[in-house]
């Protein structure tokens, strides 16, 4: 691990001191608040300098505001949001640093989950889903690396400080060449730019991400860019069986319905689909009895006891 340095310190209060990844909207830091003295992750974003001043305006009025909203939700299962602002030219998201590994790490690392793992972790992202649909959030960009696995078990969604209003009804505001969303979990109607999103492009992700934890692959793998995007207009996602999975017809038939090319034929909302995944939870009566059979580091721990003390 890179050993911290003494970096820039934005807003005179965060110190950043390590990269911790680069995505479509920026760059992820581990910093350090130097006034409460707490480690935070830190998202950069630089708009294009180039761009129309009108067109930077109304970044920087969208970036605002979305940061506004997302520090207001308050669940669990999304990282907490504490600050944001600008220096420089530079916006900057200051957010609660979750410690674990992304669902991309752990899917890396295990392979495809069981059945009630995958439900245990699309449960929980449907919690904060559901939580920041209510505040009016659609989140956009749902993939294995925006979502992390604490070592207690919390399943947390990253990267809610830079999402679509969905009652937003001004214009489109976006940095110069941004392009929402991962090709490999992205709705149809956010790949065909059908206006106005809703939490059901959240949810055809889910069923996206469900069918990978399952599988241990996307439903349509990666290609040339328009390929994968026909797919995702045109083309009905494989069903596990035909990929030797074998799963419950009704987990494969929810699966199906949140991954519909009409946002109709989706399910209504995250909690419809947080209760779906009811019957394949893993069973909560095994407490401390079963924890004493994981070590501090055994991954399959956050899937038999979410939420539980860590260390124990």
């Amino acid at each position: 691990m890179p050993t911290p340095h003494k970096g820039p310190v934005l807003g005179e209060r965060y110190r950043l001191e390590r990269p911790l990844g680069r995505g479509s909207m920026g760059r992820v830091w581990e910093g350090r608040d130097l006034r409460l003295g707490r480690r935070v992750a830190v998202k950069t974003v630089i708009v294009d300098p180039e761009a129309d001043p009108d067109d930077q305006e109304r970044f920087r009025r969208r970036f605002d505001r979305e940061a506004r909203a997302a520090a207001a939700l308050d669940s669990a299962n999304v990282a907490t949001v504490f600050d944001a602002g600008v220096t420089d030219g530079e916006h900057w998201l200051v957010m609660q640093l979750v410690e674990g590994a992304t669902l991309g790490e752990a899917l890396d690392e295990r392979g495809p989950l069981d059945v009630h793992s995958a439900a245990a972790t699309g449960a929980q992202i449907c919690a904060g889903l559901a939580a920041a649909h209510a505040a009016g959030l659609v989140h956009r960009d749902l993939k294995p690396e925006n979502v992390m696995i604490r070592r207690d078990g919390v399943v947390k969604i990253l990267d809610f400080g830079l999402v679509k209003l969905v009652a937003d009804n001004g214009p489109t505001l976006t940095a110069t060449g941004q392009q929402p969303g991962n090709l490999l979990y992205a709705s149809p109607e956010l790949l065909s730019g059908e206006p106005p999103l809703d939490g059901r492009s959240d949810l055809y992700s889910v069923g996206c991400l469900l069918h990978h934890l399952l599988a241990g692959a996307p439903p349509f793998p990666p290609g040339a860019p328009m390929a994968v995007l026909h797919r995702h207009l045109n083309q009905p996602p494989p069903a596990l069986s035909d990929l030797g999975v074998d799963v419950p017809d009704r987990l494969q038939a929810l699966l199906f319905s949140l991954m519909a090319k009409e946002r109709d034929d989706r399910p209504g909302s995250a909690a419809d689909v947080y209760t779906a995944l009811g019957p394949w939870l893993p069973a909560s009566s095994a407490g401390l009895s079963a924890a004493h059979r994981f070590g501090p580091e055994d991954p399959a721990r956050p899937f038999v006891l979410p939420q539980g003390p860590y260390p124990l």
